[in-house]
């Protein structure tokens, strides 16, 4: 519970109104304006802008995070009840009852992600400078950026679910350019248009879930929907829980949505980073925890969270298991390991901090992954197979200690930054009350196991074992502009955990929002579950290193047994869509064209219409403009009228 200044007691921090910004933090609609103002001069100024736009463009992604840390010293410079602020902008739809506004809402957990947005956004700006180096269209690739970072602030600093919406769209909007940037390549354009289409089932999810909020409590502000959350049905809560969850599924690629996101890496590698990394996938989570309100009261959702996340990170770590392309091992990595962090909101109290933790080390570490397989494609022309890479290590030194960074990291080895954030989540698994305590937490425990093997897999199959180099190859390094973000990634990867949790800043800086969640006792000692994990990962390290670094690695796929050929091919989720979803979709489409046209068009309508031409062409034929004619129609017509009349008295 937490004590407002007007004394109430709610159940949800996040319930609380905001105040009005003053200061720095009203200068916080600079945030999105100006990533949105590079967008835009380099998308209008055209050509002009080639020798002075990518530069500009980064210049603006920097200040946005200038600004955003500002606002953050200010923010932590109040007590932990007056971190709730708001940024009116302007009146956006005002019709009779129903008034919209349009405003930010400045509060700890959306300027963490601002902090995450604009740091790590920032730093693939400077990456690209050398990756999209000799594109001859690298303007418009660093517009869509800006303008995909833009977007991502929307949709976190939003103070209304409409408002977020717009956001929502713009990220889709902004993905699906960048990952069609190239094309040209038929393939890489059908990628874009996967992404676009899947994602538009979740996002009419949360079409339907705005209009139940709009039906319900007459608003679709934040104040208003979390103030009034406990005074709807607790149906109407499940309803709306679930719509969200469908929405938050679309656009993070969590089951049963998840289709898309391997397909996805079509796009430049940045375009991985930056989407597939760091924000965009992660919105689904910002979606569900900023919603706690809802979901607070509605625990048959929220357990479909917690189900969905499990699901989601066997899954990716089962298909990560099976992929040679060293950029979609990396996007079913991060399948699975946003499904931890839905796994984590789904607890409950416990969870939400738990899960913006792993969320945020998981933006270090992956990005600098993503720009590490970046820079080994840079070195292997543009090859993605890793069954022709090996050795790498050798050759380019930068690129295999910061991509080690955020190899020890995912797999969660001793004080790294994934050590400290999924590891809590593992634990907070075991601490679910009753069953749920036994499978999320051996779910949770099992993808841990699973996640060291692929992922060390990938490490080894790139740089150790023998060299399986094609004739033409010949690595080398990459420039400071690629190298120097993977640092500063790495880095973070290593260091970020201990500096956020044992400190206690990301717990204080969050329980404005979540409230303090105690959790339930757990199932298994802590000592028990630690060392679990680490034996687990150990086992798993092991495993990858005798199979993919001591021992020679196959440069053809062999053919392998039943459940590696599945995992080759998403566990089947392209062929389940097209059965049960596709052709359905398209036999009921047709059906109903038919109907249209022959039965409605056809029948009734035409039908109607065919009858009605027929009594007007008899009818024509009394107009033959003859004065005898007309009067004896009249006289007709008063003899009917005197005898209804007669009839009725």
């Amino acid at each position: 519970m937490l004590e407002t200044s007007a004394g109430l007691a709610l159940a949800d921090p996040s319930a609380v109104r905001a105040i009005e910004a003053t200061g720095t933090s009203a200068l916080a609609w600079l945030l999105i304006a100006l990533p949105l103002l590079g967008a835009g001069l380099l998308l209008v100024g055209g050509r002009a802008t080639d020798k002075f736009g990518p530069l500009l463009a980064t210049l603006l992604s920097w200040g946005s995070f200038v600004v955003g840390a500002l606002v953050v010293l200010q923010l932590a410079g109040l007590g932990a009840e007056e971190r709730s602020l708001s940024v009116p902008l302007w009146d956006w739809v005002t019709t009779g009852n129903l008034s919209v506004h349009a405003g930010l809402l400045i509060d700890p957990l959306s300027m963490a992600f601002v902090l995450l947005i604009t740091f790590v956004g920032s730093l693939i700006h400077v990456y690209s400078l050398g990756y999209m180096q000799h594109d001859p269209d690298k303007r418009r690739f660093f517009a869509y950026l800006n303008l995909f970072v833009a977007a991502m602030l929307i949709l976190v600093l939003a103070d209304s679910y409409l408002l977020l919406f717009v956001g929502w769209e713009g990220v889709g909007l902004a993905s699906y350019l960048l990952i069609g940037f190239w094309n040209h390549n038929p393939a890489y354009a059908s990628a874009a248009n996967k992404a676009f289409v899947v994602n538009r089932i979740g996002d009419f999810a949360l079409i339907i879930a705005m209009a139940y909020m709009l039906y319900t409590y007459g608003a679709l502000d934040y104040a208003t929907v979390h103030g009034e959350a406990g005074s709807a049905a607790t149906t109407t809560l499940t309803v709306i829980g679930l719509l969200l969850l469908l929405g938050a599924c679309g656009k993070s690629a969590q089951f049963p949505l998840q289709s898309w996101l391997g397909d996805a890496m079509a796009g430049p590698t940045p375009v991985s980073a930056l989407i597939h990394a760091a924000t965009m996938v992660t919105a689904g989570v910002y979606l569900v925890a900023r919603s706690q309100a809802i979901y607070d009261l509605t625990p048959d959702a929220r357990l479909a969270v917690a189900i969905v996340g499990a699901i989601t990170l066997l899954y990716g770590a089962i298909v990560g298991c099976a992929k040679d392309d060293i950029k979609k091992a990396l996007a079913a990595s991060t399948m699975s390991q946003i499904g931890y962090m839905m796994l984590a909101v789904g607890l409950g109290p416990i969870g939400y901090i738990y899960a913006i933790f792993h969320l945020i080390t998981h933006g270090f570490f992956k990005a600098g992954m993503f720009l590490g397989a970046g820079s080994v494609m840079h070195a292997m022309n543009d090859r993605v197979d890793m069954r022709r890479f090996g050795a790498l290590g050798r050759e380019i030194k930068t690129t295999w200690i910061t991509f080690g960074a955020g190899w020890l990291a995912i797999i969660g080895f001793p004080f790294t930054a994934g050590w400290f954030s999924k590891d809590h989540i593992i634990e907070s698994a075991f601490s679910a009350p009753g069953w749920q305590g036994w499978v999320f937490g051996l779910v949770a425990l099992l993808g841990a196991g699973i996640t060291a093997f692929y992922m060390s897999r990938l490490f080894f199959m790139t740089f150790h074992g023998k060299a399986r180099w094609e004739d033409d190859a010949a690595p080398h390094e990459s420039p400071l502009t690629m190298t120097v973000p993977m640092m500063v990634l790495a880095v973070g990867s290593l260091v970020l955990g201990a500096v956020l949790y044992p400190t206690g800043v990301l717990t204080g800086w969050l329980e404005p929002v979540f409230g303090h969640g105690e959790a339930h006792e757990s199932l298994i000692p802590l000592i028990g579950i630690q060392v679990s994990v680490f034996v687990l990962m150990a086992l798993g390290v092991a495993l990858a290193w005798l199979r993919y670094g001591r021992d020679e690695v196959p440069v053809v796929a062999p053919v392998g047994s039943f459940a590696t050929r599945a995992a080759r091919q998403d566990l089947f989720q392209d062929e389940f869509n097209e059965t049960f979803l596709r052709r359905p979709g398209a036999g009921l489409v047709a059906g109903l064209e038919v109907a249209d046209n022959d039965v409605i068009d056809g029948g009734m309508v035409g039908g109607t219409s065919r009858g009605l031409a027929g009594v007007a062409n008899v009818v024509r034929q009394a107009q033959n403009g003859f004065v005898r004619s007309y009067a004896l129609t009249m006289l007709a017509g008063i003899v009917a009228i005197l005898g209804a009349v007669w009839v009725i008295q």
